[in-house]
């Protein structure tokens, strides 16, 4: 490969000249920019041990009152982008929320997508656009962007669970904002359950919206229908089902996919160099991720994030028990930007 000149082989004055006209060389950066056959990403593979950050969100619960954070956040920062990014992955925003009996989050908005996904507690509930989702451990539960959203409490323990969001990049492209609201009415009815079932209201005149209609996946249907594949399919060596938009059949989201994925007892599956990162997070069960030669044992409410463009290993650490994990990833992205890959 030539070797391309550098900046310091240009004359000081030349080099002084460009600057006050606000320009650039791309020659001396272009193999940063651009390296060969493969990325080389900041996103570095990362475990977050929910035993050890659950003290230090419960102490947040103490330290801080609701009034004084509105969303009381753990952030799970990847080391490669440098913790003040806030994110996991080039696209991927990961937090551990807390919310107390009694306490309610207020209403907003905003241009990125969210999504919930319940670790521990009961009674806690999230209303967007006026359906109220109660939350259940394992539930999925959908804000997608521009929706109000607003969490309260009527329970007797703490609740939390892993927000993820497409922050990272909809900051990038600073289209990023929140509006504040009042606290909304909840619609007479509660969940459009018909929408699960493959039939919806069909008014004359609706505004075309992309984001799914179902906002919340209750885990106990999503690990029911794991279980279901598994049994009909014992060949197929991934059980993975996809949340998607049950009108459409695409993603339930137009950023970030999610994925509820089963290992069988001491299962090791193997999953092929893609472009997007990765988010593995254990709803029941022990995994052990191994990521090049970095190897994490997640525990139940653990996570770990792997980068784009590398191979990943998921081993069901029980011999007699399945193992559950929600997954989220940059796919959908990669696909319309027409970027992904697949590497086997």
């Amino acid at each position: 490969m030539t070797e391309l000149g550098r900046l310091e082989d240009l004359p000081l004055d030349y080099r002084e000249a460009l600057t006050r006209q606000n320009l650039v060389p791309l020659w001396p950066s272009l193999r940063g920019v651009m390296p060969a056959h493969k990325p080389r990403p900041n996103t570095r593979a990362t475990m977050w041990a929910y035993q050890a950050l659950r003290p230090l969100l419960l102490q947040a619960g103490e330290l801080t009152p609701i009034e004084k954070a509105e969303r009381r956040v753990l952030v799970l920062a990847n080391p490669g982008h440098g913790l003040e990014k806030m994110q996991a992955s080039a696209a991927i925003y990961l937090g551990m929320q807390l919310l107390l009996p009694g306490e309610w989050a207020p209403s907003h908005r905003h241009t990125p997508n969210a999504v919930r996904m319940i670790v521990e507690g009961e009674g806690a509930y999230t209303t967007v656009d006026g359906v109220r989702c109660p939350m259940a451990r394992g539930d999925l539960i959908l804000t997608p962007t521009g929706l109000w959203h607003e969490h309260g409490h009527d329970g007797s323990a703490p609740v939390v669970w892993l927000d993820v969001l497409d922050l990272p990049l909809v900051h990038y492209l600073e289209a990023s904002y929140h509006v504040d609201g009042e606290r909304q009415a909840v619609q007479a009815g509660g969940e459009p359950a018909v929408l699960t079932h493959g039939l919806r209201p069909a008014p004359l005149f609706e505004r075309e919206r992309s984001a799914s209609p179902m906002l919340r996946y209750p885990w106990v249907d999503a690990r029911a229908a794991l279980l279901a594949l598994a049994a009909q399919r014992p060949a197929l060596e991934a059980v993975q089902l996809a949340y998607v938009n049950p009108e459409t059949g695409a993603d339930a989201e137009n950023i970030l996919g999610f994925y509820a994925l089963m290992l069988r007892p001491r299962q090791q599956l193997r999953l092929p160099a893609r472009s997007p990162a990765s988010v593995f997070h254990v709803i029941e069960g022990g995994v052990e991720v191994s990521v090049e030669a970095q190897r994490f044992s997640l525990a139940e409410a653990d996570t770990c994030c792997a980068p784009g463009y590398t191979a990943a290993t998921l081993r069901n650490q029980d011999g007699s028990a399945p193992a559950f994990v929600f997954v989220a990833d940059e796919t959908p992205l990669h696909r319309k930007l027409g970027i992904f890959e697949d590497r086997g």
